[in-house]
């Protein structure tokens, strides 16, 4: 992967307002989201019932702001023993561990529906870095140990890498993204976040895949 690269210093771009701002709009937008969407929740949740493969709601563990590692909700679109062999692996595009309600729900990400709660109680935001498992953590370290800085900032839904970088399934992209996450951090503004939301909105109702 090339040499190790150096720690440099790099500052987040949001003062302390325009974050006080950001956090009561994710606790605002995803407690009304939570509400006007749960219709869709309830049929999502009646599709894996009757799919009867595992446990409706996914959770799993991940590292996020400060360095805390909390739960990520997602509908479960895997089968129950994606990672039997115990080793973390990374979703690729026509992954066959999808189960046929999953394949869609990932296709129109509505698996990430239940991280409405996960803004809600601050755990993530709207709009920062995918937050990530510390088996991949530990290795991306290794090239790039500028990754800590990622630890000053709320993990979001979606985020600049999301849009641009493409489906994440390989350690390079996971190298890219970094670098990504690491540019929105330096420049990270409200108007930003605005713009990212509403680019994220309109390419999921066209059905462009990311």
């Amino acid at each position: 992967m090339g040499e190790k690269l150096m720690n440099v210093a790099i500052k987040d771009g949001m003062n302390m307002f325009e974050r006080a701002i950001k956090r009561f709009f994710d606790i605002f937008c995803s407690f009304i989201g939570l509400v006007v969407l749960s219709p869709v929740f309830l049929i999502v949740y009646i599709s894996l019932r009757l799919q009867n493969d595992g446990s409706v709601i996914f959770k799993q563990e991940r590292i996020g702001y400060k360095g805390k590692s909390f739960n990520i909700y997602k509908f479960r679109t895997m089968r129950t023993d994606s990672e039997s062999n115990g080793k973390p692996q990374l979703a690729v595009k026509g992954d066959e561990r999808l189960t046929k309600v999953g394949k869609f729900l990932r296709e129109h990400h509505l698996d990430e529906l239940p991280q409405l709660f996960n803004v809600f109680i601050g755990d993530m935001s709207f709009v920062g870095p995918r937050p990530e498992r510390q088996y991949f953590i530990d290795k991306i370290r290794k090239v790039n140990p500028n990754y800590d800085y990622l630890y000053l900032i709320r993990p979001g839904l979606t985020s600049m890498a999301t849009l641009y970088n493409g489906y994440t399934d390989t350690f390079e992209k996971m190298l890219k993204r970094l670098e990504m996450d690491l540019e929105y951090l330096q420049k990270r503004s409200l108007w930003l976040d605005i713009k990212l939301i509403f680019t994220t909105f309109l390419y999921i109702v066209n059905g462009k895949k990311f």
